[in-house]
């Protein structure tokens, strides 16, 4: 605080306040005329003078100073504390959320205790077979009769469910009279879950729910019990079905398909294997970084996307060391639900419109397509929104000041160095289903996803086969010869003056 002469005068305790404010100093550091007015203006009184307490807090003055002072804020730059966009409309944002989420250890059984309290008698417990021979479905299954809830088992879903899986599930809602979904297990069973409830209330075919909003009635109650820590299905507005005979993944965004209650027990978690801890950690980590550069993010899903970044970074490779390190598991899936807080209100962009179209077409690992696209497409983005990768490098535990090159630098290779730490393939090259021939196709349908619309920048489709073709040549050392070979040819064919030359550089190229 600089060295200030404050007077106030009050005229009675109760009665409307005249005030008076003098200073002897002309030159108050922001945050000291920041509390000057705001104190200034606590002062008046807040029956009878409402007019003057709005002209005070509206003033320009005010909003200068608040600008100001959060500008040199130590924790983020001036970007991270502002509007990354334009506020769509003038009707205000939406926070989407599930009604209540349980996390922690014990979670799971609190969560059969709400579902008593809400009357339910019978639920449709939607996971798959695995996890039933396993035997996993028995941590479930068994407070469920505790409770005195009967049940009934559903473990056709698969990774990226399908349309047909969607129908069968129906069909068993149906003939055993159940009351509510249950789904168990990470992103397929609870989007499968998620599919079979709303469809169970709106007419029953979930192709008819393809796109935003497109529900009328309230889908039945669901509990999403969550055993990976990454997808965020388990408690966002986000269902996606794959429509096998157009081997599209369907992206069905309607706020109705929240499930009514989230459950992150890290316990339910521990089995999960080295190879899914990854890719779902690495999904989680996308989540995050798309809804931090999304154009309809804000300033509650920026913050619950950088610190979920900053736990991603910090916890993710110890969870895929050890999968019994209890606090790595916990930590994992607050950061999966953080990043699922922001994405759920935020939004996406194309690394999910494109993950989306290789799941569809080879049946790839969702969190893997989306570790091996993550760099490509952010290092697109960072060509139009760099200065939003200052806060991304600070939340991943770089200090690069406001210097918005070095922070895409540093974000990029930080991306690249966890993907390769915990084990995900470098580039689609890996999966020798992927075909360059099909990038244009599946480039037209990733224009079409509905995730793509909160890109920070609208790609055309040669960008799109573009990003298709970076991520499928990406830390490809072959292709890095070879492009270095064809830059020394480049260099000697500019340095001949006759053809005889060329063909002697060129051999001494090939034989080095």
């Amino acid at each position: 605080m600089c060295d200030t002469h404050l007077t106030v005068s009050i005229c009675g305790p109760m009665q409307s306040c005249a005030k008076m404010l003098t200073c002897t100093c002309n030159s108050l550091q922001p945050l000291c005329r920041l509390e000057l007015l705001l104190h200034g203006s606590a002062l008046l009184g807040s029956s009878q003078n409402m007019d003057a307490v709005y002209a005070r807090t509206a003033s320009q003055e005010l909003a200068n100073a608040i600008s100001e002072d959060l500008a040199g804020h130590t924790t983020q730059g001036a970007h991270g504390l502002n509007y990354h966009h334009k506020s769509p409309g003038d009707e205000g944002t939406t926070f989407f959320m599930p009604s209540k989420s349980l996390l922690g250890e014990g979670a799971l059984r609190g969560a059969v205790q709400q579902i008593k309290a809400l009357g339910h008698k019978k639920a449709l417990i939607v996971t798959d077979a695995v996890l039933v021979k396993v035997g996993a479905v028995k941590a479930a299954t068994d407070v469920l009769t505790e409770a005195g809830i009967a049940f009934a088992i559903y473990d056709g879903c698969q990774p990226n469910p399908t349309v047909s899986q969607v129908e069968d599930g129906l069909k068993l809602v149906k003939q055993e009279n159940c009351d509510f979904v249950l789904s168990f297990g990470g992103g397929s069973p609870h989007d499968c879950a998620k599919a079979i409830a709303i469809t169970a209330t709106n007419g029953g075919d979930i192709r008819a729910m393809e796109g935003v909003d497109k529900s009328t009635k309230p889908m039945l109650t669901m509990v999403a019990v969550n055993t990976t820590a990454g997808t965020g299905a388990e408690m966002t507005r986000f269902c996606i079905i794959t429509d096998e005979v157009r081997h599209v993944k369907m992206a069905i965004v309607d706020w109705r398909v929240t499930p009514t209650l989230a459950v992150n027990d890290p316990k339910t978690m521990i089995g999960m294997p080295k190879s899914l801890t990854a890719a779902t950690g690495m999904d989680a980590l996308t989540h995050a970084i798309e809804a931090y550069v999304s154009t309809i993010s804000n300033p509650v899903t920026d913050a619950c996307a950088l610190h979920a970044m900053k736990l991603i970074s910090a916890y993710l490779p110890a969870a895929v060391e050890d999968g019994k390190d209890l606090k790595a598991r916990d930590m994992m899936a607050y950061a999966e639900f953080l990043a699922g807080m922001a994405f759920n209100s935020a939004s996406l962009g194309y690394v999910h419109a494109m993950a989306h179209q290789l799941g569809g077409m080879y049946n790839l690992p969702h969190g893997v397509c989306n570790a091996i696209l993550l760099g490509p497409v952010q290092e697109y983005n960072a060509k139009y929104v760099p200065h939003l990768f200052i806060d991304i490098a600070g939340a991943l535990g770089f200090s690069v000041g406001e210097d918005k090159d070095l922070a895409v630098k540093k974000v990029l290779k930080a991306i690249k160095d966890l993907k390769n730490r915990v084990g995900i393939p470098k580039n689609l090259k890996a999966f020798k289903e992927v075909k360059v021939e099909h990038f244009p196709a599946l480039a037209d349908n990733a224009m079409k996803d509905a995730c793509g619309l909160t890109n920070p920048h609208q790609p055309t489709k040669d960008e799109v086969i573009a990003l298709f073709q970076a991520a499928y040549d990406q830390e490809d050392d072959e292709a890095d010869e070879l492009e270095m070979l064809q830059k020394q040819l480049s260099a000697a064919a500019a340095r001949c003056k006759d053809v005889a030359a060329l063909k002697k550089a060129m051999c001494e190229l090939y034989t080095k």
